[in-house]
């Protein structure tokens, strides 16, 4: 692929990665809530939507992508499901190091299946890859090879930008270990949970 239009895609992912979106807001209040460990396995969810809509885009699929729009409102609202259930449980979590490290232990792939469909549901990520890609990649053009540099950037991309923010989050959880001050994390990060769930909601 040219060159200058693999840097112009990934700058504009990184941008876009960057800004502070539901998934961005999900994944710190999830690091805040579990550290970085618990946190990952979201962030993966998020790359891997990613990729989802990458390849819709690349292969002529979004009009399959555009018809199939009740089912990805459905996805929205499961993934605003979660996010309201992981505020649930962090409001009424007990502030514990033991409670910290099992919470980093179970739920991965419940917590990977809720970035995916946050990603999945979530209009930003969408209008990226199906209407402003086009204007920076020539689609029809584009070879395996192509295809394969693309995705090999949203990994890249995603897991420095999304998995930079998870990982500042668990530093600054790592920095307040009293009780007192894990229980106002916690909360911090259940009303974080919530207002993501909120805004996914309200995206159209």
């Amino acid at each position: 692929m040219d060159p200058a239009t693999l840097v112009a895609f990934t700058i504009a992912l990184a941008l876009a990665a960057a800004s502070p979106g539901p998934g961005v807001v999900a994944v710190v209040a999830k690091a805040l809530g579990t550290g970085f460990r618990g946190a990952l396995p979201m962030v993966l969810g998020l790359v891997l939507g990613d990729l989802t809509y990458l390849s819709f885009a690349a292969f002529g699929l979004a009009a399959l992508a555009q018809t199939f729009g009740t089912v990805f409102l459905a996805v929205k609202w499961v993934g605003a499901g979660y996010l309201a259930w992981l505020a649930v449980r962090l409001w009424t979590a007990a502030p514990t190091g033991a409670r910290l490290e099992a919470a980093g232990e179970t739920g991965a792939m419940r917590t990977f299946l809720g970035g995916l469909a946050l990603t999945l549901g979530n209009p930003k990520v969408m209008v990226f890859y199906l209407a402003l890609l086009p204007s920076l990649v020539d689609l029809p053009a584009l070879t395996t090879t192509g295809f394969a540099e693309l995705a090999g950037v949203v990994v890249v991309v995603l897991l420095a930008v999304i998995g930079g923010y998870a990982a500042a989050a668990a530093r600054a959880r790592d920095l307040f270990r009293s009780p007192g001050t894990l229980r106002w994390l916690d909360r911090a990060a259940g009303t974080m949970m919530a207002g993501a769930a909120a805004a996914v909601v309200a995206r159209s």
